[in-house]
């Protein structure tokens, strides 16, 4: 695939293109990457998403998951139980983008340090 491949939207598509960027940098999001790989398996009690996103705070994650919501991404189901107990589940549409998430976090894992390498070449220089 090259990027003539790709239907990007054409000038004057101004919407189109607002609402590409806002979607891309959704999924972009340095959370989002982790929440849709940690929901991967199925659902997930907030506070153990808490515990598998290394780094995140309760406040981050609460935000992510609403953006994730609010965009369809992500189903939220309440447990009326004391106390609350909340599960996260990737929607339809969520499962889609597990592909191409899983596929970034793959290329990163695998390529971290000829990364690194490269960083360091570069400010040595």
């Amino acid at each position: 695939m090259t990027l003539s491949d790709i239907d990007f939207p054409t000038p004057g598509e101004g919407d189109d293109c607002r609402m590409v960027r806002e979607i891309l940098d959704l999924v972009g999001d340095k959370w989002t990457l982790y929440i849709i790989a940690t929901l991967k398996d199925g659902p997930v009690r907030f506070n153990e998403l808490r515990r598998r996103i290394d780094g995140i705070s309760q406040r981050m994650l609460t935000i992510n998951l609403r953006g994730l919501e609010r965009d369809g991404l992500v189903k939220r189901t309440l447990f009326p139980t004391i106390p609350p107990r909340v599960d996260y589940e990737l929607t339809e549409v969520g499962r889609t983008l597990l592909v191409p998430v899983m596929a970034l976090v793959t290329w990163a894992n695998t390529n971290q340090e000829n990364i690194q390498d490269a960083r360091v070449r570069y400010d040595a220089s």
